[in-house]
């Protein structure tokens, strides 16, 4: 009998429908007045178009698609409802910024040969910034492609600088952009100053994807491009967000916040210069966006299992929830648009078992106002799971296939997420690799353990300097609290995750032998050899404390790589060829010891890919062997 077939008996009373392909809502902006949206929505990978809503009730009242080969990003309103956007033709390599006017008219402002992102209007609306990167050699980003290392390694870094376009002019040919902000200077995120003379950025020199984590908060003068600081935290810095009268910087501190997975406490410092103060201290809550409206300062905080929308005062830090739910937010760059004056709302909401949908309206009692995917039925059920380790409160997400028998034993696969400061939080289950799980009938399981988001700074820094010890027995008790709840076999669990959730998984392997096949994805075997071949060496000294040439011993204590003579587990590997976070180096020295000590295993390096597999089919390539793995040593006792 094949072991495929074992698993389908076992959960012959899953009901496992064919999933209609959800519209997917990306990128969503909210003007000005709180009546209008925009979106780049598009249906099972195919090409998105730009749709505006009525935000009263979702109606559509415009389509704008002037380029059927590009890609849209980058969607902002002007305070008169004029939408910038960003239209991306990647076989020409360039970006043109586009404008769509309340009468329907299109209107290009300049074209950039290279990447661009997030356009932002002046205040007055006479002019527009734009971060671009001329020439780029790679994508903007750390977890993406890097290029390859041949000739003088580190000489040359792309630079991301603000460019300022007039409006009203005829539109700039890329020869004729010339960014205002200094060669060098790598520019992460921006805002304007109430009066337009000055862009408060969040900043770095050199090499952007690495020092993303050492960035200092820093005031751009809009007419010179001149470079005034404002602070230089201890914290790493997102979300820079100026107060209505242009006095306070408001931005997101914390240990650690990765490209797009961002979290922290809220801080002020004056816009003039001073130590930043944070005002959120102590919260058990992680800020997640940021945003400044008229009214006040709003967030959108992870609490717990709880995404929740909150005011935030100087006095008295986050407010009691305003909206609060377990699922995800989503918007723009952020998770949750205001309207200028904060009486209005909108974002995208998922959880697990129900696919994207927009919500507008007042902070307090947002409602869904689009309904294209009310009819695909959910693949998991799904449960938030709580329990206590060390003194901590730890809650992680139990997915199980709908339908399973409870009377059946079942094999249960534990990811985990990378980071290490980040969370596993609701998102529609319909595609991908725990989609696949799902449906070849493993439960999945998703601990948020001490280091992740959640619960405040104290909890996401409880792992310095303790990679792999709490935190993992944090997921072994967490296994334990859900096989008191759910028909979970012991002897059939297995382990994966990508980034810090590979290292997890090549560390587990030496540190216990619950686990019966491990799938590393891009994972850490080596802290020391490590240290001397990433891309992104800064985000480790908040952790360990000190350079690995001043404290050796501190890198190497949670090396798996040394203490490979207790790994017993089947593990599959697999890595990018051009990842630069995690080289493929430490899958390469993980997967060789493993073979010298005759441990089942198998390594793939996926060509030209970065951290993460992002090629379609790669990706399926990684699925199908997942799956195998898994099922090899886990669907038989």
């Amino acid at each position: 009998m094949r072991i495929a077939l074992v698993v389908a008996t076992l959960f012959a009373t899953v009901s496992a429908p064919a999933l209609a392909a959800p519209r997917q809502y990306a990128g969503l902006a909210l003007n000005a007045a709180g009546d209008r949206i925009a979106t780049v929505e598009t249906v099972s990978g195919g090409h998105g178009k730009i749709l505006l809503r009525k935000a009263s009730d979702g109606r559509i009242v415009a389509t704008i698609d002037p380029c059927a080969t590009c890609s849209y990003a980058g969607l902002s309103f002007a305070d008169d409802g004029t939408l910038a956007f960003l239209a991306r033709d990647r076989t020409a390599g360039t970006v043109t910024l586009e404008l769509a006017h309340s009468d329907a008219s299109l209107q290009t402002v300049a074209t950039i040969k290279g990447i661009a992102q997030t356009p932002r209007f002046s205040p007055d609306g006479k002019r527009i910034a734009l971060l671009v990167t001329i020439g780029a050699a790679k994508e903007s980003g750390a977890a993406q492609a890097g290029v390859r290392q041949v000739g003088e390694i580190g000489e040359k870094n792309d630079d991301q600088r603000l460019a300022i376009f007039a409006l009203g002019a005829a539109p700039l040919a890329a020869e004729a952009v010339k960014p205002l902000s200094p060669e060098g200077r790598y520019i992460y995120e921006y805002d304007w100053t109430p009066d337009g003379t000055e862009l408060v950025v969040t900043s770095a020199l050199g090499n952007g994807d690495a020092n993303w984590w050492v960035a200092t908060l820093d005031a751009v003068d809009a007419q010179t491009g001149a470079i005034r600081q404002i602070a230089k935290p201890a914290t790493q810095l997102n979300f820079p967000r100026v107060s209505p009268d242009g006095k306070t910087v408001a931005y997101i501190g914390g240990l650690m916040s990765d490209f797009g997975s961002v979290g922290g406490d809220v801080w002020t410092v004056p816009l003039a210069g001073g130590a930043p103060v944070n005002i959120t201290d102590g919260a058990r809550a992680t800020a997640t966006s940021l945003d400044w409206t008229r009214a006040g300062l709003r967030a959108v905080v992870l609490k717990g299992d709880q995404a929740q929308l909150v005011a935030v005062a100087a006095d008295t830090g986050f407010s009691a929830p305003l909206f609060s739910r377990a699922a995800s937010f989503g918007a723009g760059d952020g998770r949750a648009a205001f309207s200028a004056d904060g009486r209005q709302v909108a974002t995208v909401v998922q959880d697990y078992a129900h696919a994207p949908a927009i919500f507008a309206g007042k902070p307090a009692s947002p409602r869904q106002i689009s309904h294209d995917n009310d009819d695909i039925r959910a693949l998991v059920a799904a449960r938030s799971v709580s329990w206590k380790n060390d003194g901590f409160d730890v809650q992680g997400w139990l997915l199980a296939p709908i339908g399973a028998d409870p009377a059946n034993k079942a094999p249960m696969i534990t990811i985990v997420h990378g980071g290490p400061a980040a969370a596993n939080v609701p998102n529609f289950v319909d595609r991908g690799g725990m989609a696949e799980l799902v449906r070849a009938g493993y439960y999945v399981f998703l601990p948020n353990p001490r280091g992740s988001y959640g619960q405040g700074e104290a909890f996401a820094a409880a792992n310095k300097r303790d990679f792999g010890g709490g935190d993992l027995r944090d997921i072994l008790t967490g296994i334990d609290a859900v096989e008191k709840v759910a028909p979970i076999d012991d002897a059939r669990l297995g382990l994966t995750g990508g980034s810090y959730g590979g290292f997890m998984a090549m560390w587990a392997n030496t540190q216990t032998n619950r686990f019966k096949a491990i799938v590393a994805g891009a994972g850490l075997s080596n802290w020391i050899s490590y240290y001397g071949t990433n891309g992104i060496d800064q985000w480790m000294l908040p952790y360990f404390g000190k350079t690995l040439y001043e404290d050796y011993d501190a890198y190497k204590a949670p090396s798996a790589i040394y203490f490979m003579k207790a790994a017993r587990t089947p593990t599959f590997i697999y890595v990018g060829e051009r990842d630069i976070e995690v080289p493929p180096t430490q899958s390469i020295e993980y997967w060789h010891a493993l073979k010298d000590l005759g441990v089942p295993t198998s390594l793939v390096i996926y060509a030209e890919e970065g951290h993460g597999i992002r090629g379609p089919a790669n990706a399926i390539d990684v699925q199908k062997r997942t799956i195998a793995w898994f099922d090899k040593y886990l669907a038989t006792k």
